[in-house]
């Protein structure tokens, strides 16, 4: 097996030259090791975001949503793992779908992952149901245009 050396672009003062940065093995489990998601942080993050986009505070919905203010802090954070009764009930707080929180949580996960995330229909999707779908129509107004 042969060492491979990874090579980084390094400008100095307007140009661009080469730099030995590792091995391509060592490298290469580095970026598997960034790829590591922890779902709690990304569905706490796309409630504390839809939460906060609507101008709501944490007491607000933990009383509509009939969860402890702390414990709700404690999921946004991603300390806790919400149970599915939980998140609904939290959801249905917020006025948000289930379905479209964990879709964000989706596409979130995706980008850290490095998967693209396609921003239309797939073709044979569209031609297996007979029509041109639209599913942005059923997001609620900024669910995801949101900051990420």
């Amino acid at each position: 097996m042969a060492i491979q050396m990874v090579k980084q672009p390094v400008s100095v003062n307007g140009v661009v030259r080469w730099k030995d940065v590792g091995l391509a093995n060592q490298a290469q489990s580095e970026q598997k090791e960034r790829k590591m998601v922890v779902l709690r942080h990304e569905i706490g993050d796309v409630l504390r975001d839809v939460r906060q986009r609507q101008g709501r505070t944490l007491r607000e919905v933990s009383h509509s949503a009939r969860v402890s203010l702390g414990y709700l802090s404690e999921v946004e954070r991603g300390q806790k793992e919400a149970s599915s009764e939980l998140l609904s009930s939290i959801c249905t707080a917020l006025d948000v779908p289930l379905s479209h929180m964990l879709r964000e949580v989706s596409d979130r996960v995706a980008v850290a992952e490095g998967v693209a995330v396609p921003d239309t229909v797939p073709q044979e999707f569209s031609q297996r149901y007979g029509r041109d779908l639209d599913l942005t129509d059923d997001f609620p107004q900024g669910m995801l245009s949101g900051a990420r």
